[in-house]
């Protein structure tokens, strides 16, 4: 039986998958490659002679892996590539960041969608707008604290603003940024006793 079995295994037809890990790729694999964003892209990366543009039309299926392929295959086509990975924030920003001629403008569009975002965007990625990062960035309370401490160029009032709607977040500005309204900020803090304590031990 076990004989059987390991002569069935031989002969069966193997996986697009199994002969990627298994270095058994070649170009008439292709048609298959491309039923996969991910297949495409390590076709193109893995397999002389692969054809380009139509691996990269596969890949493109999917924001990471436009981005993969913008990033990591000769040849690629930065702008189609691009057009495809902004559809989601964290490419966006890994694009704007990792890729040789992205178009920063239209990456920061992309990415600002979340003010997680608009904040590591405005942070890590040179040439990113500050004012309009920032602008996303502090429709929350804690992003507009790490913006106002992370960011050169931040609008520390602006941030402040938003920060001292949490009264958490108002001890940690206060403790934090260089230029906080104390005052304003403890304010805030005192409406919870956890924080009014904190802000007392640490600031006051």
């Amino acid at each position: 039986m076990l004989e059987f079995l390991i002569r069935d295994a031989e002969t069966a037809p193997k996986s697009f998958g199994y002969k990627l890990k298994n270095n058994l790729v070649t170009l008439e694999n292709q048609e298959e490659a491309l039923t996969s964003p991910k297949w495409a892209y390590n076709f193109a990366k893995d397999v002389k002679g692969a054809d380009i543009e139509a691996c990269q039309e596969g890949a493109i299926k999917e924001p990471v892996w436009a981005y993969y392929f913008a990033r990591d295959i000769p040849g690629a086509n930065i702008e189609v590539c691009q057009e495809a990975a902004i559809k989601d924030p964290i490419w966006a920003y890994h694009f704007a960041k990792h890729v040789k001629g992205a178009d920063i403008e239209v990456c920061q569009e992309g990415a600002i969608k979340e003010p997680y975002w608009a904040y590591i965007f405005a942070r890590d990625v040179t040439g990113a707008n500050i004012e309009v990062c920032q602008e996303v960035a502090i429709k929350s309370s804690v992003w507009a604290y790490h913006f106002a401490k992370d960011v050169t160029g931040a609008n520390i009032e602006a941030c402040q603003e938003a920060a001292i709607k949490n009264p958490k977040w108002a001890y940690k500005f206060a403790r934090d940024v260089t230029g906080a309204d104390i005052e304003a900020c403890q304010e805030a803090a005192i409406k919870e006793p956890r924080w009014a304590y904190k802000f007392a031990e640490d600031i006051a």
